[in-house]
């Protein structure tokens, strides 16, 4: 599977909202951000930060890993009417399984599924086994990115692993703050505010696990 064609993180967003009646607004009171945002987000206008994107599924009832899942969307989310988003390529629906699909046993390198998010991070997923409630990714934050667009903490559900390859990132978690360089391991529960940011002049790139990352 092609990055390129990995469904838009907003577009699955409003699928997810629609699919649960939650107006625009009411999701944009709940997570704490303008209306203005959420809208931007969902029709592919701006990219959330990785903070904004993990409040935005805690309050959909979502996993931030169902968002690398492509399912076609019903004709009343994704049918191309004028002002509303188009729907997925045909091509999506040979891979669609929904949250049940496995990637892996191999994940090519240059064939796998990415979200590009705000504030410069990337993700890439390495693999998924269903049934095993973890997130297996390939993390890169570009010079100048961080977790949290606004300079504020995060926090989410879940357990949180972490090996930088290359790079060096800053790790703050709670009061603390840490340098993150090449070799270093980092794990934590991620309900501890925290945050990542590259103060650097090259990309700072890991592994990263999640675990019990799903409500």
């Amino acid at each position: 599977m092609s990055p390129a064609v990995v469904p838009p993180v907003g577009a699955r967003i409003r699928q997810a909202r629609l699919e649960r009646g939650t107006s625009l607004r009411a999701l944009a009171r709940e997570v704490g951000v303008s209306a203005s945002l959420v809208s931007q987000i969902e029709t592919g206008k701006s990219q959330p930060s990785v903070s904004t994107l993990y409040a935005i599924t805690t309050a959909l009832g979502i996993s931030v890993e169902s968002l690398f899942d492509a399912r076609a969307f019903s004709p009343a989310v994704g049918a191309s009417t004028p002002g509303s988003l188009p729907s997925f390529p045909h091509v999506l629906a040979a891979f669609a399984a929904g949250p049940g699909r496995r990637v892996g046993p191999l994940a090519v390198a240059g064939e796998r599924e990415t979200l590009e998010l705000d504030s410069g991070v990337v993700w890439e997923r390495l693999g998924r086994v269903p049934g095993a409630d973890v997130g297996f990714l390939l993390v890169t934050y570009r010079p100048g990115g961080s977790s949290a667009g606004s300079g504020g903490l995060m926090r989410h559900g879940g357990t949180e692993y972490g090996y930088l390859t290359s790079g060096e990132l800053i790790l703050t978690l709670g009061f603390d703050e840490y340098t993150v360089r090449p070799g270093d391991a980092v794990c934590f529960e991620s309900t501890t505010p925290h945050r990542y940011r590259n103060d650097g002049e090259v990309p700072a790139v890991g592994v990263w696990f999640v675990s019990g990352d799903v409500q």
